[in-house]
């Protein structure tokens, strides 16, 4: 399929398949085939990432959350729990997609809601972590990858 670039994750055992001319991919905590769009593509590649690589349990991951703020309908890409509490935001864009100042905002307009210390940001290509300073209203960006250990002991 076009616009699905080579990614700056691993690599991702992904289960494709053909519904006329769309191409589905098997979502493994949805339990259920999605549409593969170039975000689509993100997700399931950093979903792998999580729980590969990063020992994320498939039960701490819940997927397109929706929620209202401000009286609009709202929807995260990729939320992480500990124990019932939301601790990570994760936002996904399309590789084409530049991750800018306006992603942080969209995950952080997302965060006056949840109110989580973390937040993952990525469009494949590039990818932030960083821990949210609610007091000072800031984002202090980490150098490396936050497990699902070092996440929990934010509780």
């Amino acid at each position: 399929m076009k616009n699905l670039v080579p990614l700056n994750l691993p690599k991702a055992p992904l289960k494709l398949r053909r519904k006329g001319e769309q191409v589905l991919v098997w979502d493994d905590l949805r339990k259920k085939y999605l549409v593969l769009t170039p975000e689509e593509w993100v997700r399931q590649h950093l979903i792998h990432y999580l729980l590969s690589e990063l020992n994320y349990p498939p039960t701490a991951l819940a997927l397109e959350g929706g929620f209202k703020l401000l009286g609009r309908n709202q929807r995260t890409d990729l939320l992480a729990y500990h124990k019932g509490e939301a601790l990570l935001i994760g936002e996904c864009k399309a590789p084409q997609v530049k991750i800018s100042q306006d992603t942080f905002d969209q995950a952080c307009r997302y965060n006056l809601h949840y109110k989580v210390p973390y937040l993952l940001i990525s469009n494949g290509l590039e990818t932030y972590w960083a821990k949210v300073n609610v007091e000072e209203q800031r984002l202090s960006f980490l150098s490396e990858a936050l497990d699902y250990k070092a996440l929990s002991a934010a509780l």
